[in-house]
């Protein structure tokens, strides 16, 4: 089993006024060699953004960007045909950039700051046609249960959304005391864990509140809730970049 650790106050951080960036990996102006990807997870931020400001238009290419609410109103607009889409908590965006996108994120809220994490994956299929999807994940559905979020377009899982990477995104909500056993798909897949709130102990490992473990080279692992928590899981192969 290969195992790293990466402690909330480690994270690349970034403050724009408007914007308060925390960055799991290398990103922008923030550059650690020990930190640039975990297998085909490429950015892991985790986003506070100011009442109406957001990220103007902007361009991507080959790249999976899956957005994930936490609070407050995201309104997306691109050139695909989606003008001030509002995303909210409750739902999970994806986005295949693919030849080339063009697309804004902006806080839909007058005054209420907008918390996300956004996700870049890299992908298995280069120039392919770009695309955009949302959809609603109900919170009860997470509660003791592992509720799949984001999948490949070749698995056969009909409620998750698609992308074009092997990968398995994936959330729970544990009461204390709770356990969970995550399994996963393939000896050449690796999870990146993130506490989203509260206390866990992971293969040994304490994590708290946007604390995180990368795990490798293992079939399964038990995660233990100290507190109330909620958990992210990003199952990925382990690309070497």
């Amino acid at each position: 089993m290969k195992k790293l650790i990466h402690k909330a106050q480690s994270r690349g951080f970034a403050d724009h006024g408007w914007l308060q960036a925390n960055h799991s990996f290398s990103f922008a102006n923030w550059y650690n060699p020990h930190r640039l990807h975990f297998g085909a997870l490429r950015v892991l931020n985790d986003d506070v953004i100011a009442p109406n400001m957001g990220f103007g238009t902007h361009p991507h290419d080959n790249m999976e960007i899956i957005t994930i609410p936490l609070q407050g109103i995201l309104k997306h607009s691109d050139n695909m045909n989606h003008n001030r889409q509002t995303v909210v908590p409750s739902e999970v965006q994806v986005m295949s950039a693919g030849t080339g996108i063009q697309h804004s994120e902006i806080n839909g809220s007058l005054n209420e700051h907008l918390k996300l994490f956004q996700i870049w994956i890299i992908p298995n299929k280069r120039n392919v046609t770009p695309s955009y999807q949302q959809k609603v994940f109900n919170e009860g559905d997470r509660k003791g249960r592992l509720q799949t979020l984001v999948t490949s377009y070749e698995d056969t899982d009909s409620e998750s959304l698609k992308i074009h990477q092997d990968v398995k995104l994936s959330r729970i909500d544990l009461v204390e005391g709770e356990s969970f056993n995550y399994v996963l798909k393939t000896e050449k897949h690796g999870v990146y864990v993130m506490s989203i709130s509260g206390k866990c102990e992971v293969e040994g490992e304490i994590l708290e509140t946007r604390d995180a473990i990368g795990l490798s080279e293992l079939d399964a692992f038990k995660i233990i809730s100290k507190t109330n928590c909620e958990l992210l899981f990003i199952e990925v192969p382990m690309l070497k970049i």
